[in-house]
């Protein structure tokens, strides 16, 4: 579970959430009354919270709707894009609930009857839900509650290829270069021009120095010039199966360096810590490293 995927928006929903669930404890309509011996003894019998049975179906219909609503808006957010309950997606239910859940607490607020105005439990609820549909509403479209509700860390986790002064092909090690250029040396990089000893031997045409101009690099395996690099997604991301498969058998999550290996068109072969390889189809927004 990766909590970077929330939003600000989804942050707002959880915050309604909590206040929604300490409000279904406090009174729900209040007694009006001049005081004294009787006012008491009304306030204690009639002043109760949205669990009392006498106030059905204030609790269902308020209060557990939008506590409902919140957990189906989150919980979309560590499911696949695709993942849907009876062809709806699980943010847009949460959404339906959320709305539902506000529709009542206004119809609630005229509901007391003589002698009866809205309690501390209606009016918070009230707000809870208002602030909860319009933040389900409206987090797709509105940037600010588009934006992540945890900022993306640096990156830290260990090389499959090994640890040590190169970890990888482009890791993007301490002291290595920012986002956006390689950490390392691509495949087929030519080598610095102080090297000598063999390595500089093994990099001349067997037949001198005439044979081929000089600095000619070898082509990369395959004969393409695809270099591998590290990158992180923004989001998380399915990784569907080389071979043509449409059932994911991965999700790349932020936070994380993942190795493109290979690339198809516009889509990138990308190989996780465990050593799984597969599609990224969407490489909108990648952080290479």
């Amino acid at each position: 579970m990766n909590f970077r995927s929330l939003t600000r928006g989804d942050g707002v929903v959880i915050g309604a959430a909590v206040l929604l669930f300490i409000a279904s404890f406090l009174t729900f309509y209040s007694i009006d009354c001049s005081g004294g011996l009787e006012c008491s003894a009304l306030r204690d019998k009639y002043e109760y919270n949205g669990w009392k049975s006498d106030l059905f179906p204030v609790l269902p219909a308020i209060f557990l709707s939008g506590v409902i609503a919140a957990a189906l808006i989150v919980a979309a957010r560590f499911q696949p894009a695709d993942r849907k309950v009876a062809g709806i997606a699980l943010d847009h239910w949460g959404t339906a609930f959320a709305v539902s859940a506000a529709w009542s607490s206004l119809w609630a607020l005229g509901g007391g009857g003589e002698g009866r105005s809205a309690g501390v439990g209606l009016i918070l609820g009230l707000i809870a839900n208002l602030a909860m549909a319009a933040a389900a509403l409206l987090t797709q479209k509105v940037p600010a509650l588009k934006a992540p509700l945890m900022g993306a860390p640096t990156p830290q986790v260990q090389s499959p290829y090994g640890t040590g002064a190169h970890p990888g092909y482009g890791y993007p090690g301490p002291g290595g270069p920012a986002g956006g250029s390689f950490g390392g040396q691509p495949y087929g990089a030519p080598q610095p021009a102080d090297q000598s000893g063999p390595q500089q031997a093994a990099a001349q045409p067997a037949g001198g120095t005439g044979g081929a101009p000089a600095g000619a690099q070898a082509p990369a395996a395959g004969g393409s010039d695809f270099a591998p690099f590290w990158f992180a997604v923004p989001v998380n991301r399915p990784l569907f199966p080389e071979d043509g498969g449409q059932t994911p058998i991965a999700e790349l999550a932020p936070g994380t360096w993942y190795l493109a290996v290979d690339q198809r068109g516009a889509a990138l072969v990308a190989q996780t810590q465990d050593g799984r390889r597969g599609v990224l189809q969407d490489t909108s927004g990648i952080q290479r490293g």
